[in-house]
């Protein structure tokens, strides 16, 4: 499995958190930044980690942000991105196994390092169900026709 996961600076700690847990997943990890915690545009690494999703290069994003909100609107706004905000383990699954979401989003400020790593590990250990949810995996692939992206 290979992972992209980035973060702007309010998302900083918590990123590098991650990034050691995916590392004792023994997931394949490329850490996209940033560096340091000086303020940076979170748009800017969500657009990175977004098209490198699309395009097949990687299984899986993660992007961290203060909320996760930010990161959250910005990755579902690119074509084949279907990211999810989550709080809860619940959600990281539910997201998996009925929207094949591809993108985790996930709040510094809003969970601790803990329960992000029970919500990374959730999510990365469901897969999609399929069936009934394959349907509307569809209608969501033609509203992205629909409006242009």
């Amino acid at each position: 499995m290979k992972v992209i996961i980035a973060s702007d600076h309010a998302g900083l700690e918590l990123r590098r958190e991650l990034v050691s847990a995916l590392k004792e997943l023994r997931a394949e990890v490329d850490d996209v930044g940033p560096a340091t915690n000086a303020s940076v545009d979170y748009p800017d690494f969500a657009k990175q980690v977004c098209r490198s999703v699309a395009a097949g290069d990687y299984t899986f994003g993660v992007l961290v942000c203060g909320t996760g909100i930010g990161m959250s609107i910005t990755a579902n706004k690119y074509r084949g991105i279907r990211a999810a905000l989550c709080t809860s383990e619940f959600e990281a699954r539910m997201t998996r196994a009925h929207n094949d979401a591809n993108v985790l989003c996930l709040g510094q400020r809003v969970v601790g390092g803990g329960l992000a790593r029970s919500i990374l590990e959730a999510f990365l250990s469901t897969p999609f169900e399929g069936g009934r949810h394959q349907k509307r995996l569809d209608k969501i692939r033609e509203a992205e026709s629909e409006s242009g992206r």
